[in-house]
């Protein structure tokens, strides 16, 4: 069984090896290089920052209003 399991392992760590090498070996992306020219990169990374933020502030308030009707569930007055 442990064999299985070290072979298991090997052989993510190998394809886990190749798939991070073959990211490496990308070409540069047009696109990109000229947002970051003309400074316009900074306004996308401040847009995807901006919907992360919103997406965990909602997941916050989520989290407690489930809090709250688990608690008023179990103390029901």
């Amino acid at each position: 069984m442990s064999y299985n399991n070290a072979a298991l392992r090997l052989g993510w760590a190998i394809a886990l090896l190749i798939n991070c090498l073959m990211a490496l070996a990308q070409p540069a992306v047009e696109m990109a290089d000229n947002l970051r020219a003309s400074g316009k990169i900074y306004v996308v990374v401040v847009v995807i920052l901006l919907i992360f933020a919103g997406l965990i502030a909602f997941l916050v308030s989520v989290e407690r209003k489930i809090k709250r009707l688990e608690k008023n569930k179990d103390n029901p007055s």
